[in-house]
């Protein structure tokens, strides 16, 4: 017989919390930077072929959906940190994202 065999991880103490939003600050500080190299090459626009230009493009649109996603995980933590159950939060980390993604 198969039944409830209770949770499978135990809840995050309040210590770990916190060291995940000092993560994903970290996190946002080097993606932050990735994005400034990739618009930094865009203007400098001395790609030997029109297929490197558009790979830059391109990689400036994963920077950006990056930057969108680190900048949801750290309202998640934050909201994590201020006492917020992981539902709520992660309903308010997928609300940012749509909106970011319409661009809002």
């Amino acid at each position: 017989m198969v039944g409830y065999k209770g949770i499978k991880f135990a809840p995050l103490t309040d210590e770990e919390i916190k060291e995940r939003y000092e993560e994903a600050k970290e996190e946002i500080k080097e993606v932050l930077e990735w994005k400034k190299e990739e618009e930094e090459k865009l203007k400098k626009d001395n790609f030997k072929t029109h297929q490197a230009k558009s790979a830059n493009k391109r990689a400036l649109f994963k920077v950006g959906r990056r930057v969108n996603t680190v900048k949801g995980n750290l309202l998640y933590w934050d909201l994590r940190i201020k006492g917020k159950s992981h539902f709520y939060a992660n309903i308010e980390r997928h609300e940012l994202w749509e909106k970011l993604q319409k661009g809002e």
